[in-house]
């Protein structure tokens, strides 16, 4: 599937992407709560001494382009069925995004979430701001259950200006859920790419002997013959997957099945290939 942001991307700062203002913007937009990573010059004192609580001020247009990256951080990231971690290729995925969009000067913003622990980084396009990021994608392991489509709801609700989400998951989760927190964020006008992390093995279910296979969310086991549910459970996930597609098909949200048998360069390549209004050169093409 190809994909563009076509549309203007509001902002004052130089950038690559076609603006919907004229001239520099300073107006204020809105209040939200201090966290890491925030410049402490845009801190109002004000409002500090009224509610003994750091807010910080934002202006409208800080960048042409605002970009939040979305990480699924629970168990099920963790399976490694010998090319590597599903987690560990998505935050490589996360990182070389970040420096690239940084590198042009977009803002970038991490949020990364399981049951045990929440990372919520806001957008910046300072240099600066690329090392809380990388120390938080670093800092960040993948445990317990998945709180993805409530962080997306989240994310949905607080972004205000338009954004390009990208969410790195597995999907293993109620499809109708995960497809309804997805058409929030289209719903309030983000550009939204979903990729969905897959092993090999997880499509073939290739297993020739008995095998204990654990959930590496809840924590429960079950001995098994593969071959006596190989059938059952291809139809199963073939099921949800064509789900996936379908649903984000019809809400054109950018699906990209990404298997782990692939180089995180490869898909970060044919990503690239598919948004080049995103990642051209200033005064290219955008349409």
């Amino acid at each position: 599937m190809t994909y563009e942001v076509n549309n203007p991307m509001l902002g004052s700062i130089t950038g690559i992407h076609r603006s919907a203002t004229r001239g520099s913007s300073v107006e204020f937009a809105e209040y939200r709560k201090y966290v890491q990573g925030d410049d402490p010059k845009h801190i109002d004192w004000q409002v500090y001494a009224r509610s003994d609580r750091f807010y910080i001020k934002e202006f409208e247009a800080d960048t042409n382009l605002r970009c939040y990256v979305v990480l699924d951080a629970s168990g099920s990231m963790a399976f490694d069925s010998g090319a590597g971690s599903r987690f560990d290729f998505a935050r490589k995925m996360a990182s070389h995004l970040a420096y690239m969009l940084i590198q042009q000067g977009d803002a970038v913003g991490l949020h990364a979430c399981n049951e045990e622990e929440q990372v919520d980084l806001p957008a910046r396009q300072a240099p600066s701001h690329l090392h809380t990021y990388f120390d938080l994608v670093e800092g960040m392991q993948p445990r317990g259950e998945s709180t993805l489509v409530g962080a997306l709801h989240d994310l949905a609700e607080r972004v205000q200006r338009r954004a390009v989400v990208m969410v790195l998951s597995d999907g293993f989760m109620p499809a109708p859920d995960l497809l309804d927190a997805l058409q929030h964020l289209c719903f309030c006008r983000h550009d939204v790419s979903f990729f969905h992390l897959l092993d090999p093995q997880e499509l073939k279910f290739d297993f020739t002997r008995p095998v204990r296979f654990v959930d590496l969310e809840g924590g429960a086991d079950l001995v098994a013959d593969p071959s006596v549910m190989q059938a059952t459970y291809l139809e199963g996930i073939h099921r949800h997957l064509d789900t996936l597609k379908d649903g984000c098909r019809k809400f054109q949200i950018d699906y990209r099945q990404t298997l782990m048998n692939e180089t995180f360069e490869q898909a970060l390549s044919s990503y690239i290939l598919g948004h080049v209004g995103m990642f051209g050169k200033k005064g290219g093409a955008r349409k």
